[in-house]
């Protein structure tokens, strides 16, 4: 029996026992001249009736409750379609599609990256198989292929990681998994490393204001991150990866179906690195030493009433040593190490709960609950400053869904969000001979609040969708209002115009938010708090006000008619982004000083994207990003502000990816190419380093796939032309010293990198 056929068969034995909790399965074959069939992976289905495209899985499989009458049309690209009546209660059926294509064996081909057509925003897709385009240890490296986010270094020293999209840093965007918010406050620093690529189904990222269901943030939009679920077909993933840099990791996940209502998936990840290289001879290493271990496990109870009641946890271990080549963790905390250096030990431990109820037998109606929380700690060593950090998030949703037709949907909920910081920093000082504490408050923060989402439908050819969130924030004592509205108009089947504009706002963390600044001996200065009491000695305006941006964009999307369906197009954006508040941390207010107080600030952000996708072997992207970031600043003695660059942003990217797979994708070849554009230097650093901008430079990655029968092993190369900034950290000869100075970091710190990889899938 092929193992196509067994799955087949397991899953209408599953489904009579009721494990998928559905009443109707349907599954999509091609069947060529001699009658051999095979699933068709990812085809589509249209559902006449309700007017709605299904998307089947790597099986050719969909999913739904069907108590009446439906008819569906089953399409694959270069096959014929197949239309099938179902009557109601049938609980399964086959289409059967036929064309010139000779498929021997089930393979799975997802592009790497597109747009969800039928969303109201641009949103693009990072698939699993994107993410296997490249090494992808982590989601901070599951970006490369696309001009939209940028990723880099907060510093040269700690291996942090930090993004930007719409020219601004990630603490701006609304990091979500699988809809619950995460990676706020101080977890944001190396949340980005705290994410698997190989634990992801996919990543969806949502330029610009977004829906207000989870709360009032997300200036420059949302990114969404999907795991792999307890009712994956792979009771057995391993993915174990190598570098010429010394790094190792390792991922083994398992989902197993226990019986007819309850299915779990186990997550485990182990990573080391221990590379201890220092190519550009300044005495510190390119790259920290970390040794990371992260767990999850989730759970689905699915009742055959329709009730959904999804939980698990997640524990993550991170040790991390940085600094000189000399330095090792016993030298941490004294007063007169030898050698200076960084020793972090982060811990992460979150669970959750989402609970779902249809109250409609057609699913029309719904209302969920949903509440996370977050115990994050660290303890830090920079030279001879200490700094250490506690806060606990909960945070709970309360959601009603109603589709009154299929033109008018509404939304509301009920949100409560508490979070609580705790940080403790201290600075050594070498004229005193003495530490001096940096006196932070503890802070308590409640944010509690409602919101009404309405969206109307004209088929596909027109949505609006008006939202309204006001929440009451106790730390700021302030009420926060958070309109927005996104429309989406298609005249014609190929052409899609969207417009977007919203109102936002982010709870600032200054060291969070700002954590490579502890890898220099600059001096932190706060302006008074907004209010006027109290002064610098006594608050250092830690209570700096709410940052608030209103964010407006546009968006045209051609569909092309070359390859498979809404594959091919041509976008072009236009983004801007207003602050009336944003807590700026100012590098170039006096010499050796860090100033942090609030401003003003625009950015703008104009991107052009062309993806040909040519036929099932080759597909090409092709994008452009530009970025205007300004700045209202002050300087030091004078009450004068100016409008400047803000620095550390760079002007320009563009990405070229080119895919080429063989007959049934047996071998997979994979090349990008970056050109990554000028940043502004702060003016200390462009007179050390004698230029203005940062230099304009390449990065090319390849790797080549070899796909067997549930094996894939892949080799590759990152950096390929080794380029990398060689002075990037200033005053290295004299870490002690007052200029010493790790965070102006503007490209690649390690040189040309070769990999070498498998993943082992055992599918049922």
């Amino acid at each position: 029996m092929t193992k196509t056929r067994l799955f087949f068969l397991l899953s209408l034995l599953c489904l009579s026992a009721g494990v998928y909790a559905q009443s109707f399965i349907g599954t999509v074959y091609y069947q060529d001249t001699k009658g051999n069939r095979d699933v068709l992976p990812f085809a589509q289905v249209y559902y006449l009736e309700h007017k709605t495209l299904l998307d089947c899985d790597e099986h050719g499989c969909f999913f739904l409750d069907l108590d009446h009458d439906a008819t569906f049309v089953a399409t694959y690209v270069g096959y014929s379609q197949d239309t099938v009546r179902v009557a109601a209660g049938t609980p399964s059926a086959e289409f059967c599609l036929t064309g010139s294509n000779e498929l021997q064996e089930a393979v799975a081909t997802a592009r790497q990256a597109g747009l969800q057509r039928l969303s109201q925003i641009k949103t693009e897709a990072i698939t699993a198989a994107g993410l296997c385009k490249m090494a992808c240890c982590n989601l901070a490296e599951s970006f490369e292929n696309t001009a939209s986010v940028s990723v880099g270094y907060s510093d040269a020293v700690t291996g942090a990681r930090q993004i930007k999209l719409l020219g601004l840093s990630g603490v701006y965007t609304q990091m979500q998994d699988e809809k619950m918010p995460v990676m706020k406050g101080l977890a944001s620093t190396f949340g980005l490393n705290y994410i698997p690529g190989q634990w992801l189904e996919s990543i969806l990222i949502a330029k610009g204001p977004g829906s207000v269901a989870n709360d009032a943030g997300g200036i420059t939009g949302i990114i969404n991150m999907e795991h792999r679920k307890p009712l994956d077909e792979t009771p057995l993933f391993v993915n174990v990866y190598g570098s010429s840099d010394k790094m190792f990791d390792a991922n083994v996940v398992s989902a197993l179906q226990l019986n007819d209502c309850w299915s779990t998936v186990l997550l485990t990840y182990f990573s080391y690195a221990n590379s201890m290289m220092d190519h550009n001879g300044d005495g510190f290493r390119d790259d920290p030493t970390t040794r990371q271990i992260n767990v999850a496990n989730r759970w689905l109870y699915y009742a055959p009433s329709g009730l959904q009641v999804r939980f698990g946890f997640k524990v993550v271990d991170d040790d991390r040593e940085g600094g000189q080549m000399g330095f090792n963790r016993k030298m941490a905390g004294e007063m007169t190490p030898a050698a200076w250096g960084s020793l972090i030990k982060n811990r992460l431990y979150n669970g959750y709960m989402k609970i779902g109820l249809p109250l409609a037998d057609d699913q029309s109606s719904s209302i969920a609950f949903v509440t996370t929380y977050n115990h994050y700690t660290t303890q830090a060593t920079f030279g001879c400053n200490p700094y250490d950090g506690i806060q606990d998030n909960l945070f709970a949703n309360l959601i009603y869904h109603n589709d009154f037709n299929e033109s008018h949907t509404l939304e509301v909920a009920l949100t409560s969000q508490w979070d609580r910081t705790d940080e403790e920093y201290t600075r050594w000082d070498y004229g005193g001979g003495s530490y001096i504490p940096f006196p932070i408050p503890v802070r308590s923060e409640i944010q509690a609040g409602a919101m009404a989402e309405y969206t109307y439908k004209v088929g596909e050819i027109f949505t609006a969708v008006a939202g309204m969130r006001v929440d009451y924030d106790t730390y700021y004592k302030k009420w926060l209002p958070a309109p927005r509205l996104t429309v989406k108009y298609a005249p014609i089947h190929d052409l899609v115009l969207r417009g977007s504009v919203g109102r936002a706002f982010h709870a600032p963390s200054v060291f969070a938010d700002n954590y490579g600044l502890f890898s220099s001996n600059r001096e932190f200065m706060y302006s008074p708090a907004p209010d006027g009491k109290g002064g610098y000695a006594e608050e250092r305006g830690l209570n700096l006000d709410m940052e608030d941006a209103v964010t407006a964009g546009a968006n045209i999307t051609w569909y092309l008619p070359i390859g498979e369906e809404d594959a091919s197009f041509l976008s072009f954006e236009a983004f801007h982004t207003q602050f009336a508040h944003q807590v700026y941390a100012d590098t170039e207010y006096k010499p050796n000083t860090t100033a942090v107080y609030l401003t003003q600030s625009a950015t703008n952000t104009l991107q052009a994207d062309l993806s040909l996708d040519f036929n099932e072997h080759f597909n090409a992207l092709l994008t452009f990003r530009y970025t205007d970031p300004q700045v209202v600043v002050k300087r030091a003695g004078s009450d004068v502000t100016e409008t400047i660059q803000r620095p550390m942003t760079s002007r320009y990217k563009g990405v070229l990816n080119l895919q080429y797979k063989t007959n049934l994708s047996k071998w997979i070849f994979d090349f990008t190419a970056q050109l990554n554009g000028p940043m502004r230097l702060p003016n200390y650093a462009a007179d050390i380093w004698g230029m203005e901008y940062s230099p304009v430079y390449p990065m090319l990655y390849a790797q080549v796939t070899r796909k067997f029968k549930g094996l894939d092993i892949y080799a590759g190369a990152e950096n390929i032309t080794g380029f990398r900034q060689h002075d990037a950290i200033l005053g290295a000869e004299d870490p002690f010293g007052a200029d010493f100075d790790a965070s102006v970091v503007w490209g690649p710190l390690m040189g040309r990198k070769f990999y070498l990889g498998l993943r082992y899938t055992l599918w049922k």
